[in-house]
């Protein structure tokens, strides 16, 4: 295969994958500017890896899969910069604009909110949870058991169910 076709069979990859991609950055960065350079760290590593993909795996589950690596780490490093900003950026998850219930779409966005507070794994188990990858999936990508992505989901909802019941009350 020459480099040319590499390259087009790349960019065929991250355009039919972009919104798995963007669905990650947009969970991790909260600056426009951050959003841009872990996109970029992002693509990067993809392109390093794409000759070391196994083909046993779906091709979204090896995206996510370094996407997600990518993003932590930069979370990671961001975390350690910013530690004193609290502020919460409210693009982190786009809402499907198409909602007619404002009070669904407000509570929508609270629970994103939520999620946002979760640790940077959690946060990445729900998130995948959400666009409704399975349990195997889900294992494949972060790379633990099935049951222990059961498990951390079934606390994670009732750590958000906590979360709306204190608002309630």
């Amino acid at each position: 295969m020459d480099t040319l076709s590499e390259k087009d069979k790349f960019i065929g990859i991250i355009k039919d994958h972009k919104r798995i991609i963007y669905k990650v950055i947009y969970s991790y960065c909260r600056d426009a500017e951050d959003r841009k350079d872990l996109q970029q760290e992002v693509i990067i590593q993809l392109w390093k890896s794409l000759k070391t993909y196994n083909d046993t795996y779906k091709l979204s589950t090896w995206i996510y899969r370094i996407a997600l690596n990518v993003a932590i780490s930069h979370y990671r490093k961001d975390q350690k910069r910013l530690k004193s900003n609290t502020s919460i950026d409210e693009d982190i998850f786009r809402i499907a604009e198409d909602q007619s219930d404002e009070e669904h779409k407000d509570r929508t966005e609270l629970l994103y909110h939520f999620i946002n507070q979760l640790d940077a794994f959690n946060k990445a188990i729900i998130i995948l949870y959400l666009d409704d990858n399975s349990y195997k999936e889900i294992s494949e990508i972060l790379g633990i058991t099935e049951t222990n992505v059961g498990t951390k989901i079934g606390r994670i909802k009732k750590l958000l169910k906590e979360c709306f019941s204190q608002l309630n009350n």
